[in-house]
């Protein structure tokens, strides 16, 4: 579904990615790992076509079409949707509010949504400011899924949430991946990423430097302790 082949980008004159390839396919999840500043976010915003990082050269195509060089609401309207670090909710507006902005027509309606999120559903008034850490991530989730899209980038949906809230987001994954979608998840949390991945790439200085299933890293003690300090 996702192809990124060989792809450089650059921050300015630095080069953040040095020729990263990788593959999304249809209804699994794909889990990219490593440790801060390796790459992660530089590769969703290159795929999303953000005006920063610049792909300096290689391919990302989406069922066969050229990302490159495409404006990132075009790409969006692909069929990919983005929940991004650290959510970017409007704290001013409410629940519902972030979820008729982006809507379009398709199976993830707003009751749908609010099957899949209750809390949501009993909070649709409240405005962002008002949501717990959870609850942001839920709606950040949600806000992606009302666009309909058939591949999700996650990146580090995880990031500051609980224990129990890392568990439960978890579960939205599988039970998200079960419908169909495809999802590249970025991640640190390494035990939570390996719970819910079909397969595994590790990111390690803008290099592709692992790739295999969760259960051959798991059983990699020296990849894990040399590229993820496990």
């Amino acid at each position: 579904m996702l192809e990124v082949r060989g792809v450089h980008s650059l921050y300015g004159d630095a080069r953040v990615l040095h020729g990263v390839s990788m593959t999304v396919p249809g209804r699994q999840v794909v889990a990219l790992l490593g440790r801060n500043g390796m790459g992660k976010t530089s590769l969703i915003r290159s795929i999303m076509g953000f005006a920063q990082p610049r792909v300096e050269r290689g391919a990302i195509t989406y069922r066969g079409r050229a990302l490159t060089g495409r404006a990132s609401h075009t790409i969006a309207r692909l069929g990919i949707g983005l929940v991004p670090q650290g959510r970017r909710l409007f704290a001013s507006l409410s629940v519902e509010e972030h979820l008729t902005l982006r809507a379009s027509d398709g199976v993830w309606t707003l009751p749908k949504i609010f099957e899949l999120f209750p809390a949501l559903a009993e909070r649709r008034r409240h405005r962002g400011s008002q949501l717990s850490g959870g609850e942001r991530q839920m709606l950040a989730v949600a806000r992606a899924l009302v666009t309909n899209p058939s591949l999700l980038l996650m990146d580090e949906p995880s990031e500051g949430l609980s224990p129990v809230m890392v568990e439960h987001l978890g579960r939205i994954i599988v039970s998200l991946r079960q419908t169909g979608l495809a999802i590249l998840l970025v991640e640190q949390n390494l035990h939570s990423a390996l719970a819910v991945a079909d397969e595994v790439y590790i990111l390690e200085n803008g290099h592709i430097v692992y790739h295999g299933t969760p259960d051959q890293l798991r059983a990699d003690r020296t990849t894990l302790q040399r590229f993820l300090g496990v």
